[in-house]
């Protein structure tokens, strides 16, 4: 029964993210609507997800703090009055600065309850299986990257986009305000302990969790918020960019958002496999070869043009390092620094690497409206993962402060 509550954890953050993450993903299929009713430039639209997505993981660290203190019930469901309220409202759009309020503003304040709040948890109720844990609840995510584009395209091809958004909030904000009920802080708060353990996790010394301002000075810490500001810098490019990339290689946009959904499927394999792996090999390791696998993948984006194959294959690399990436951060930190405050600490460090991603679509948009194509957007994301492998290189556990 204890062990049991604990994966009741894990389905709470899975059904949390599957909706928070899947809605943000769908994001591509409304900017090609948004395109074509409007025809604003695609940097003026992709500048909103920019600052949605900057705002949205710099709102991760007060999320990570407040979740700490209060548990992730409170936050999680103020999360999907936000969030549902502020796509609810996109339907109402009819001037460019709008969707830069509703979206970039209000349901970035949403977004931002989801991801440290949800794998911080799991953090703290686990610690032998932690890369297994967070594995599988991460991957709602993914699940939710690869059935909801398609579902919103049906969406707004039979009820269009208005319609389709008001749906999506509407969604939103029941599932996290239900899932929200069943999330628990830590096993002692219930009088439970990690793993479902009888006893405290000996394997955990440092389970009261490092205070942030000792982690700050650290090394290790910073090493730790450089590496992951560099592959995240180029993560949201494919996410916001690939339905329309898709229809510039002249394919539907049924098909740009079956792209996106073969990436949502790369991102489930990449935060169960990796998740997993994660435990036997080590969390660098694991991370490493990710990198790796993204920076492989943005270089495959240069050749979709090929073939249809090439650009469902390359999504599916890009999902799976992706998936495995953003799983394994939180896990790291706790690795690093304990679990006792894993909150504020992933919640710091996703802000800051967080705040660095939200620039990546608004950038990949003026390069395109600059060169008329991606290329270099493609090239420049593939060297920030290479910079990103070198400094995880040399990140190592920091050794224990004096008092």
């Amino acid at each position: 029964m204890p062990l049991f509550r604990g994966w009741v954890i894990v389905g709470g953050a899975f059904l949390v993210l599957f909706s928070a993450y899947g809605a943000q993903y769908s994001f591509g299929v409304f900017f090609s609507a948004l395109l074509e009713e409007f025809h604003w430039s695609r940097a003026s639209i992709s500048g909103a997800f920019s600052l949605y997505a900057a705002l949205y993981c710099i709102v991760g660290f007060p999320a990570g703090r407040l979740t700490d203190l209060w548990g992730p019930r409170v936050v999680i469901a103020a999360g999907g009055l936000f969030l549902g309220s502020a796509l609810a409202g996109m339907s109402l759009v009819t001037e460019l600065w709008q969707p830069y309020v509703l979206y970039g503003g209000v349901a970035a304040l949403g977004m931002g309850t989801a991801y440290v709040p949800c794998n911080t948890t799991v953090v703290k109720w686990f610690v032998r299986r932690r890369g297994l844990a967070v594995g599988l609840a991460s991957s709602g995510g993914s699940v939710g990257t690869f059935l909801l584009p398609p579902l919103a395209q049906l969406l707004v091809s039979a009820v269009g986009w208005r319609m389709a958004y008001v749906i999506f909030g509407a969604a939103i904000f029941v599932v996290l305000n239900v899932v929200a009920r069943v999330m628990r802080r830590d096993p002692e708060s219930v009088g439970l302990h990690p793993d479902g353990a009888p006893a405290p996790i000996a394997a955990d010394p440092a389970g009261c969790g490092w205070p942030l301002a000792r982690a700050m000075r650290t090394s290790a810490f910073w090493m730790l918020g450089a590496a992951f500001s560099a592959t995240w810098i180029p993560v949201f490019v494919p996410l916001v960019h690939l339905v329309p990339f898709a229809r510039d290689l002249g394919y539907s946009p049924l098909t740009g958002a079956w792209v996106v959904s073969t990436l949502g499927i790369g991102a489930v394999a990449g935060r169960l496999v990796m998740g997993g792996v994660s435990d036997r090999i080590g969390r660098r390791t694991a991370v490493g070869i990710a990198m790796v696998l993204q920076g492989i993948a943005f270089l495959g984006f240069l050749l979709a043009g090929r073939g249809v194959a090439l650009l469902f294959g390359t999504a599916l690399v890009f999902g799976y390092s992706y998936g495995a990436i953003s799983t394994l951060f939180p896990a790291i930190v706790g690795d690093f620094f304990g679990r006792g405050q894993a909150g504020v600490l992933v919640g710091f460090l996703f802000a800051l690497a967080g705040a660095m991603a939200g620039w990546g679509p608004l950038i990949a948009g003026a390069i395109y409206d600059a060169t008329g194509g991606y290329d270099l957007t493609w090239m420049a994301a593939a060297c920030l993962n290479v910079l990103a492998l070198a400094l995880l290189a040399l990140s190592r556990p920091p050794r224990e402060l004096s008092a």
